[in-house]
């Protein structure tokens, strides 16, 4: 269960103002929000077992304290990185606009390429180092979509972006948080 909650609310933070958010906020522009979410999901669910699994397999080679001081790290640089912002590129916007046949396979095939090397990819990879496959998994797909869902119910209701620049704060501070604690984690077991 630790596992669980632990990488809900670490990929929900990462997930925010995140290119995947904006994605599925244009997408649910043009489509309607059950496929759209159906194809979030179930890409969200591939990307991050295939994560989990780079996690365990680096998890097992790695000694304990090398772990949380990777971790720690990458988890900084995951705060640098979000305060960079992540914006679509004119194709994926494009993708997103033209897309109105089968909208559940188009979500998903879009979601799932995005996804491959993106933050929340690789700070899922990182959290299931240190924590339970199953847990990590379960909680990291929940986390992202929750974000994403939250962000087209919002989108949708106020017709307006969110306030991109808070959250994009509010995510770093608490990506340097979690790597701040990996990094002192070893100074006290």
């Amino acid at each position: 269960m630790q596992a669980l909650w632990i990488s809900l609310v670490v990929i929900f933070v990462a997930e925010l103002g995140d290119k995947s958010q904006l994605m599925a906020l244009t997408f649910a522009t043009r489509l309607k929000t059950g496929p759209v979410l159906a194809g979030i999901t179930v890409a969200t669910a591939l990307v991050h077992l295939v994560s989990v699994g780079l996690g365990r397999v680096v998890g097992d080679a790695l000694p304990t304290t090398a772990i949380s001081i990777i971790a720690g790290l990458a988890f900084l640089a995951f705060a640098a990185w979000t305060l960079r912002g992540d914006e679509l590129t004119e194709e994926e916007k494009g993708k997103a606009a033209k897309t109105t046949r089968n909208a559940f396979i188009a979500v998903a095939v879009a979601f799932f390429l995005s996804e491959l090397g993106d933050k929340t990819m690789l700070a899922t990879i990182t959290l299931a180092t240190q924590h339970g496959w199953f847990g990590t998994w379960v909680g990291s797909t929940v986390g992202m979509v929750v974000a994403d869902a939250l962000a087209i119910l919002v989108g949708r209701f106020l017709g307006t972006r969110l306030p991109e620049k808070w959250i994009k704060y509010g995510a770093a501070a608490a990506f340097a948080v979690f790597g701040v604690l990996l990094l002192v984690e070893p100074l006290f077991a």
